[in-house]
């Protein structure tokens, strides 16, 4: 065995990153291979700060891996993410960092994200919001953004979507039809234009295009952002979206 002592390091390197030399090697005896493993082992109980080396090192490489997956959707989609007609567009509509939230009105979460968004919104005037209705939650859900969609269709400027968006998400109780219904009614909507809005096939494309981006992008909750060519899932805080936003506009956290 002390013959193959030097080689722990080397060996447990090619081990732990599946190195098909080691997985398909012919040319050591079964006595070989077992002193080997024996090495091996005895090298990770006297040193089991390698293992934490190695798991860190995964996930930055898995991290850079996703972040990579993720830009290449949001380049593929870019134009339907940022520019579609179908998204509401509030905040300075020609800013140079487009927000884009993916949001669902039964998502708790999503009340605290509504909060962090309009902090944004306040005190950055270059910042460019876009919202995307991405009903997860049930039918309920569903309801409430096909209700959503009909309110858009009436008000192009977005001001009283954004009064009614603000109204449903942050009141209390499971979001449907007839609570999106009430909150419609209370900014001021249209509401037989919106009734005739509802069964449009417009309601049902909204949809469908913001589920295929989120498909595409990996999105698998809500709330779900794109920020320049990051795709950030989850409530990460005002001050995690601040640094996204700098990463966007200057290439780092703080411009």
């Amino acid at each position: 065995m002390p013959r193959f002592r030097f080689l722990a390091p080397a060996l447990l390197a090619l081990a732990l990153c599946g190195a098909p030399a080691i997985a398909s090697a012919q040319s050591f005896s079964d006595t070989q291979r077992g002193e080997i493993e024996t090495i091996i082992k005895n090298y990770l109980l006297a040193h089991p700060e390698v293992l934490e080396e190695v798991s860190a090192e995964l996930s930055k490489r898995q991290t850079a891996a996703e972040a990579e997956k993720h830009e290449a959707a949001v380049v593929r989609n870019a134009q339907a993410i940022f520019s579609s007609p179908r998204g509401v567009t509030v905040g300075n509509k020609d800013g140079d960092v487009t927000f884009v939230e993916f949001f669902d009105y039964n998502c708790g979460y999503c009340k605290r994200a509504m909060t962090d968004m309009l902090e944004l919104m306040k005190s950055d005037s270059r910042l460019k919001v876009v919202l995307k209705e991405f009903p997860v939650l049930g039918p309920g859900s569903v309801e409430a953004a096909q209700v959503a969609v009909a309110v858009r269709m009436q008000d192009p400027a977005g001001k009283k979507y954004l009064d009614f968006h603000q109204k449903l998400l942050g009141g209390k109780g499971q979001a449907d039809k007839a609570r999106a219904m009430a909150a419609a009614k209370d900014v001021g909507v249209d509401m037989a234009k919106l009734e005739k809005d509802l069964a449009s096939p417009e309601v049902r494309a909204t949809l469908e295009e913001n589920f295929k981006l989120a498909e595409d992008m990996g999105m698998n909750g809500t709330p779900s952002y794109v920020i320049g060519k990051q795709v950030v899932i989850g409530a990460v805080g005002v001050d995690s979206l601040k640094e996204k936003i700098g990463v966007a506009r200057c290439g780092k956290a703080i411009c």
